[in-house]
């Protein structure tokens, strides 16, 4: 059975729980082969905010992961066919080096080509509060083609907890790239 690849790509900002939940979620669809980039203040804010086994869980919920410092890995060839990428979280660096076409690291060459080749591209990006730059950047990847999501917290479903806010926002990334899939995030139901 060929799988649907997905890219998940985990830069520094704060908010590695986002990273976890969405690897976790897509792990749970059969159809789907996840494939992991993880920068190295990713891996230093996953061990700060989940622990010293967060790492280790993503490798093994993952079917392939790509060093970030590996620029000739198959994610950052247009001709490494998926149906999208998630950016979760995306640091304003990561999100401006994108903006500008900085393509100095797996991560940011294989959002670039997600943008060259018209592909889901969804950023999770994490700041605030946003300076005029921050935004700049968000339009500009926005006019390109990106999605930009910053985990924003719904309530219209009542979360009792930060998990299931973290499942929520994870759901909803996911649900951006457009599987064939029914929707995991919860809809608004007045």
């Amino acid at each position: 059975m060929n799988k649907t690849r997905v890219i998940v790509g985990i830069s520094g900002a704060s908010g590695a729980a986002l990273a976890v939940r969405t690897v976790e979620r897509l792990s749970e669809i059969p159809a789907v082969e996840t494939h992991l980039i993880v920068s190295n203040a990713a891996r230093r804010t996953l061990l700060h905010e989940v622990g010293p086994d967060a790492l280790h869980r993503l490798l093994m919920l993952s079917h392939r992961n790509h060093p970030a410092e590996d620029i000739g890995a198959a994610p950052a060839s247009g001709s490494f066919p998926t149906a999208g990428m998630i950016v979760a979280p995306c640091s304003m660096r990561t999100l401006a080096a994108i903006a500008a076409g900085l393509a100095d690291n797996l991560l940011v060459r294989a959002a670039d080509v997600h943008l060259k080749e018209r592909r889901r591209l969804v950023l999770m990006a994490r700041e605030t509060p946003l300076n005029l730059g921050h935004l700049r950047n968000m339009t500009a990847v926005t006019e390109m083609g990106a999605i930009v999501m910053p985990p924003v917290p719904a309530l219209y479903h009542r979360p009792k907890s930060i998990d299931d806010v973290v499942d929520h926002l994870a759901a909803r990334a996911i649900d951006l790239i457009g599987l064939p899939i029914a929707p995991l995030a919860k809809a608004w139901d007045p």
